[in-house]
């Protein structure tokens, strides 16, 4: 896998805000804060866990994959793999399609233009913002606009809430909460090390679009931390945490057998 070092999924900066007045079949299925190792509710929901003691008396839990569930994380690794590539006639397509969805108001004049500062990238061509999620980040961003409509208006325009003088870019952002989720997922690695992953590869086996789903989730999520954190842009990362703890307390609750059992999910609206 590519290696997404650095912590942060790239440099961010703040922008300033101007007042205006189941199907549980064998395969993947596209249509819809760590425990004590060895708990039973865990290995009650079809998790195969193994105890490894390490050196200094810690133990850590280790999962077998089922193969529909093998088979899931690999599809998933390979889109993880894929970076944006602008000489790409298909990357290119749904970039423009993120901006139709953004502003259908507005005609984009040039995929690389001062327009996309709008959205919260951080200069006139994305793509160099894509180094930390990859081609993924923008497949994110484009199921939210199109499956959560309302929701990502509501975040690109910073509708709800009392908002700070300087808010998180939101394009910028997204990229950020795609990074996050693939190392709290653990999802470069063979096999999920924590309850958290394992969990996310069950509900990924049921659905395909599980890490889609996922995503819209956080970035509400994020951004109902941010408010109720009454956060700036240099609380920016501790924001990001303290929604990765709530987003991992929420996934290991006993009663969550989807991902829209979490929460969370109530937050996003169509």
């Amino acid at each position: 896998m590519e290696d997404r070092g650095g912590g942060g999924g790239g440099s961010f900066v703040a922008v300033r805000r101007i007042s205006h007045g189941l199907d549980r079949s064998n395969t993947c299925n596209t249509t819809s804060a760590e425990v004590a190792a060895g708990s039973a509710a865990w290995l009650g929901r079809g998790l195969s866990c193994v105890c490894v003691q390490g050196r200094e008396g810690d133990s850590r839990p280790s999962f077998d994959l089922t193969p529909a569930q093998e088979d899931c994380l690999q599809r998933l690794q390979i889109r993880l793999d894929v970076a944006y590539d602008s000489s790409i006639p298909g990357h290119q397509q749904a970039l423009r399609a993120l901006w139709g969805a953004a502003f259908p108001e507005e005609e984009l004049h040039d995929l690389i233009s001062e327009q996309w500062k709008e959205m919260g990238w951080q200069g006139k061509d994305p793509s160099t913002d894509f180094r930390g999620g990859g081609f993924i980040s923008l497949e994110n961003l484009l199921y939210f606009a199109r499956n959560f409509p309302k929701s990502f208006q509501d975040l690109l325009r910073k509708r709800e809430g009392v908002r700070s003088m300087w808010e998180y870019p939101f394009a910028v952002a997204g990229v950020n909460i795609t990074f996050m989720l693939i190392q709290m997922l653990d999802l470069e690695a063979v096999k999920p090390r924590s309850f958290v992953g394992a969990t996310f590869l069950k509900f990924l086996s049921e659905n395909e679009l599980a890490f889609d789903l996922l995503y819209c989730i956080t970035f509400k999520l994020m951004d109902h931390q941010w408010l109720a954190m009454h956060a700036s842009y240099m609380d920016f990362n501790a924001v990001m945490k303290s929604t990765r703890r709530q987003l991992e307390r929420e996934l290991l609750q006993e009663d969550v057998t989807r991902l829209e059992d979490i929460p969370s999910y109530s937050l996003l609206s169509r």
